[in-house]
């Protein structure tokens, strides 16, 4: 019988994560008995001690906020996607004690667009300028064409947003956020904001929306999601990017591809139904 491995989600707070949900349900698809995937409750403070106590079971470590910088100093290596943006959200371990970080955030919005036929863009917009919206900055980068508009809401995040863009080698235009129902026109608008930011923009939804992403999950829909759904617009979800960047971390863990990408997503739609 193969040995056990384990892995597990890491985060502050960590109980709404639906991680263990998505690689459970692969591991079993998989066949892949013994392993086990589950969830910690880890601050900054604590990382360095939760990694000392890791042994050769272990497999890999999904990072959500706020660790996703501080983990970095704690790895041997970083992929280059997860440097351009100084985000780690996957680790890979091995036996030997070796720890890669990737980030799986930035591909796993670029397959979750491509999977609803947004292979490329002219222009697109952002609201938001906070760590996911420098990662929907980085897919922008390899799917956009031009100018990528950014709506902020304060100053400080609109350097942060410039340096980033310079760093990726993307063309920016930041806006304020009072004028953010512009964006609503986008070709493609991401929405990086906490829950219930962007309600008050649903009264703006052209009659013909285009795309939008939505990075939120739960509650779902959000105000916004739901009145671009109801005119007709495309609306790729919080729980397609969780879905696609799972599957990256459960192929780059377990080295089984591909990861069941309808299994993993129809466990997370029953997880959430049930909330």
């Amino acid at each position: 019988m193969p040995a056990a491995r384990k892995a597990a989600v890491l985060g502050s707070p960590i109980a709404h994560s639906l991680s263990p949900v998505l690689h459970r349900a692969a591991y079993t698809e998989l066949g892949l008995e013994g392993w086990t995937y589950d969830r910690f409750e880890i601050d900054e403070r604590a990382l360095p001690g939760f990694f000392d106590t890791l042994g050769p079971e272990w497999a890999g470590l999904s990072l959500t906020m706020p660790l996703k910088r501080a983990v970095i100093p704690l790895l041997d290596s970083v992929s280059e996607t997860a440097a351009s943006v100084e985000a780690v959200n996957t680790v890979v371990l091995t036996p030997d004690g070796g720890r890669t970080g990737d980030n799986t955030d930035i591909p796993g919005m670029v397959a979750a667009l491509r999977e609803h036929g947004i292979d490329r863009v002219e222009t697109a917009a952002i609201l938001g300028a906070g760590a996911t919206a420098s990662s929907a900055l980085a897919a922008l980068a390899r799917i956009c064409s031009g100018e990528v508009t950014v709506h902020v809401r304060s100053e400080a995040r609109a350097a942060e947003m410039r340096q980033w863009a310079e760093r990726l080698d993307v063309a920016v235009r930041i806006a304020g956020w009072d004028d953010a129902e512009r964006a609503l026109h986008a070709p493609l608008v991401v929405t990086t904001t906490p829950a219930g930011v962007t309600d008050v923009f649903a009264r703006a939804v052209p009659e013909r929306p285009t795309a939008l992403f939505d990075v939120l999950y739960d509650p779902w829909p959000t105000v916004l999601a739901a009145r671009w759904s109801a005119y007709g617009g495309a609306v790729i979800s919080g729980l397609d990017l969780l879905v696609h960047q799972a599957v990256l971390q459960v192929e780059q863990m377990t080295g089984r591809s591909p990861a069941p990408l309808d299994v993993m997503r129809k466990a997370g739609e029953r997880a959430l139904a049930a909330r």
